[in-house]
């Protein structure tokens, strides 16, 4: 079960829940393979819909090898995630959120 509060995000592939979470070097390989400039530029493109499908995949990758799992990309070229393309790219889009989701105190 994924935890909000530290990163976390569930995606459902292949038919097994997932735990997914952008660590920070996840985020390192992640800014690397897509080019980006910064992460500033790679949130700019979600929040912009300006994001490819291929920056869909590589946010998903980073979030499986952040949140523990050994995998490649070419092993998710055909899995299928539960929800389709549109929940891939909420997922991606909620991952880089809460990588910089500040804690509320309370």
């Amino acid at each position: 079960m994924a935890n909000p509060w530290t990163g976390e995000v569930a995606l459902t592939i292949d038919g097994k829940q997932r735990v997914l979470k952008l660590t920070l070097g996840a985020l390192a390989e992640l800014e690397q393979e897509l080019g980006a400039g910064s992460l500033v530029e790679l949130v700019q493109r979600f929040e912009g819909g300006a994001y490819s499908s291929g920056d869909v995949l590589a946010l998903i990758v980073a979030g499986l090898r952040g949140g523990g799992a050994d995998v490649t990309r070419a092993e998710f070229m055909h899995a299928e995630i539960h929800g389709g393309p549109m929940e891939a790219a909420k997922t991606a889009a909620e991952l880089l959120a809460r990588a910089f989701m500040v804690p509320s105190s309370a």
